[in-house]
């Protein structure tokens, strides 16, 4: 079986639990395929999976049966809802996504933070042949710009921005970097480091979160299923240099046990633990 035959039979399987129906022309149109591959495609589904689909004569489509289960993949409903983000940013447009029927659907909009092609396109190249690099770096720190050099080696995503973890020739340590506030990069040369010495980078972090001590029983459970807890207590992994980022978008601070319960709704669980390894990864 093709790539390309498993990608029509997971499109079947994808529109019959999130639209309950699917009909050949939903094939044909998307994957630009003749109508006899789109029968031959439906029975080749029919085959794998009989108690997921019938036929409707009247409605010449074919839906989902009560018995219907997943093939493919566990479908859950964040595929579904990145479906809805992606043509919502516009980075997939309507008839390229899996989707039939879009629901009515809005999003507040994403800050646009772009980074200049040319200068992550160099930034790709020192991370894929090891170099090292020159930036004009603009940061918050100083009022201007300076040049520094640095051995990028990972990109990462703050979920807001993406950053270079690289290793800093100022500093002799490993830092991260802005994307957005590169403005210039220079003098790509072969570099000698090795990222397995960014101890904040290949450590990970388990942070585990609770509900806000001061919500009633009723909150504590609804926090406990929004969070997709267990016994009370979510676990998220997060490398130890990505720990800050993870904590200011949750709200971890410090300070945020002293804000009311129903605004914070969670707290950090394992913060001594959690300040013993980042210490211990700094040192």
């Amino acid at each position: 079986m093709t790539w390309s035959v498993e990608r029509r039979l997971e499109f079947i399987d994808f529109r019959l639990y999130w639209e309950g129906r699917i009909n050949r022309k939903d094939l044909t149109e998307f994957f630009d395929i003749s109508i006899p591959q789109a029968s031959a495609d439906l029975r080749t589904y029919q085959l794998k999976a009989p108690q997921n689909i019938d036929y409707d004569k009247s409605g010449k489509f074919y839906f989902a049966t009560k018995q219907f289960k997943p093939v493919f993949k566990v479908i859950d409903s964040s595929h579904y809802f990145s479906q809805l983000r992606l043509i919502f940013d516009r980075v997939l447009k309507k008839e390229e996504s899996f989707l039939g029927m879009v629901p009515s659907f809005d999003s507040i909009p994403s800050v646009a933070r772009v980074v200049d092609s040319e200068i992550l396109r160099n930034i790709l190249k020192g991370i894929n042949e090891k170099m090292s690099m020159e930036i004009n770096y603009q940061s918050m720190s100083r009022d201007q710009s300076i040049w520094r050099k640095i051995a990028p080696h990972t990109l990462a995503y703050d979920g807001f921005r993406w950053h270079i973890r690289a290793y800093c020739y100022i500093h002799n340590d490993f830092r991260d970097f802005l994307l957005v506030r590169i403005l210039e990069l220079r003098n790509l040369q072969p570099a000698a480091i090795d990222p397995s010495a960014d101890s904040r980078w290949n450590n990970i972090v388990e942070v585990k979160i609770e509900p806000h001590p001061g919500l009633s029983d009723a909150q504590k459970k609804i926090i406990e299923r929004d969070y997709d807890m267990k016994n009370g207590v979510g676990v998220l992994k997060v490398r130890a240099a990505l720990y800050f980022y993870l904590e200011k978008h949750l709200g971890l601070d410090k300070g945020c046990s002293l804000r009311p319960a129903h605004e914070q709704q969670i707290v950090l669980a394992n913060r001594g633990e959690i300040e013993e390894l980042m210490a211990r990864y700094n040192s």
